[in-house]
């Protein structure tokens, strides 16, 4: 383990610390607790989290995005209802996606990037824009980082949906989102990290045609993965990183080490200051083809010459989220990730959909 990141240990079995902390961040991992209904969990899942996050020098006050994965989407109101008396005021920002759970009886599992105690914690709100009737914040910064909620096709001022194909929902997430980099004194240039959750895999390459034209050069690093949305006219949620400090864009190498292909849609990995936010990995090859493990350690291969090409080690890992296709495949991705990680980072694993031929994708933050 490097001095850099401090790692919080979780249950001895399982592959994950209960959290990390580093360049002035705390990741709290994806958490579940699977007995009652969705009020008793959701409650139960936001104290432990509380609890895991105040040993790492912090707590729920604090957190600045929270991501969560629901079972179920009619739960949606009743998680809401005991989600918001969390927070009295300056909920973190947040993005919700219909996810399976790899824990049988799971309905909500959530995972938290928080700021320390005692740090920034500023709200950025557009100016006339409505505050969200959901308990969440549009904008949350720290420091030189800046954190969007993920955002859907909506008017900001009066909260409206604004209907449409897949295009015209990317491009008015986009240009909300624009406002809210705004707000802040960003623009797309400064954006390092990008997440992007559609319902419909066959309309990627609509959503890439529109996404393409906010990001010029440099783009963010990013994962796109298929998933339900909160809102039956949701087709496209998009969460956002910024950073104010200059960024650094790599591209993995070949496994020859000849320089890697360069895409016009994504950053390999994006470095702003001490943290190196990498792309969703994918290790799907003509022989590997229907084998999790294999296809987990490919993953990982492609990751680790990532890191190295950035000048970062696996020591300096500290979040990961893996998207699996199937959650009957947890095991076999355990078996191939504990093969490589050693000093484990915060995680999340949930069951989405892929926009390719593969078993899962693997997004991981690292810091030095």
């Amino acid at each position: 383990m490097t001095a850099q990141v401090q790692r919080f240990a979780g249950a001895s079995n399982l592959p994950f610390s209960a959290a990390t902390k580093a360049d002035g961040l705390v990741y709290a991992s994806g958490t579940i607790a699977a007995e009652g209904d969705i009020k008793a969990q959701t409650k139960k899942v936001l104290e432990n989290l509380d609890a895991t996050l105040q040993k790492a020098g912090s707590s729920l006050t604090n957190a600045a995005s929270v991501q969560v994965y629901i079972k179920n989407a009619a739960d949606f109101a009743a998680m809401n209802e005991v989600y918001r008396t969390f927070w009295k005021a300056d909920p973190p920002v947040r993005t919700t996606i219909v996810a399976d759970l790899v824990v049988a009886g799971g309905l909500v599992e959530m995972s938290v990037v928080a700021v320390p105690t005692g740090g920034q914690r500023t709200v950025i709100h557009p100016a006339g824009w409505m505050k969200s009737p959901n308990p969440y914040s549009y904008g949350i910064k720290s420091g030189s980082t800046l954190f969007l909620a993920g955002l859907v096709s909506r008017n900001g001022k009066n909260n409206s949906v604004v209907e449409g194909p897949m295009g015209v929902q990317t491009k008015a997430v986009l240009d909300n989102a624009a406002e809210i980099l705004k707000e802040a004194g960003m623009t797309f240039d400064h954006v390092v990290s990008s997440k992007v959750f559609i319902t419909d895999a066959t309309k990627f390459q609509e959503m890439n045609e529109t996404y393409r034209t906010f990001f010029t050069k440099n783009p963010p690093a990013r994962v796109t993965v298929v998933a339900p949305l909160m809102g039956a006219a949701n087709v496209v949620e998009i969460t956002l990183t910024a950073s104010s400090l200059p960024k650094q864009v790599f591209t993995t190498p070949a496994a020859d080490g000849t320089p890697g292909k360069e895409s016009p849609i994504l950053s390999s990995a994006v470095k702003v200051g001490n943290r190196l936010y990498l792309s969703g990995l994918l290790g799907n090859t003509a022989a590997n083809k229907g084998d999790t493990e294999a296809q987990t350690k490919e993953i990982l291969a492609r990751v680790g010459r990532t890191l190295q090409v950035a000048g970062f080690g696996w020591g300096d890992v500290a979040d990961a989220v893996v998207y699996l296709t199937d959650v009957k495949n947890f095991e076999a991705m355990n078996i191939g990730y504990r093969s490589v990680v050693k000093d484990l980072p915060a995680r999340a694993t949930v069951q989405t959909g892929l926009v390719v031929d593969g078993m899962l994708e693997i997004m991981f933050v690292a810091s030095k």
